[in-house]
């Protein structure tokens, strides 16, 4: 089963071109999934490297300073980011999705 946002705010070419995906890609098993998997990777990328931005400007933290501190951080902050992505994130991912199906239909 394929799991389409919510197509508020979309134009009705959009969302006819949504549907139309959704459709193209039914008709392949598994490719809606890969493309919500690689949607959700990219925008814990791009959420990986907003909170890195986020995060670089603190103190010691929770993490007590040293030379460990950094790679600690920077681990805290990629679980961030993936968890974010799964949980819905920003948006970014539906958007990636929607492309990735488009681009699977004109192939």
């Amino acid at each position: 089963m394929i799991v389409v946002p919510q197509a508020s705010g979309l134009t009705p070419a959009a969302t006819a071109a949504l549907a139309q995906a959704k459709t193209a890609a039914s008709s392949v098993p598994g490719v809606a999934d890969k493309a919500r998997t690689a949607a959700e990777d990219f925008e814990a990328v791009y959420l990986n490297s907003m909170m890195q931005q986020m995060f670089s400007g603190l103190g010691e933290g929770p993490f007590g300073g040293g030379p460990a501190a950094g790679v600690w951080r920077s681990f805290l902050v990629d679980e961030y980011a993936k968890s974010f992505a799964k949980s819905g994130g920003i948006g970014i991912a539906d958007h990636v999705q929607r492309a990735l199906l488009a681009q699977q239909e004109v192939r």
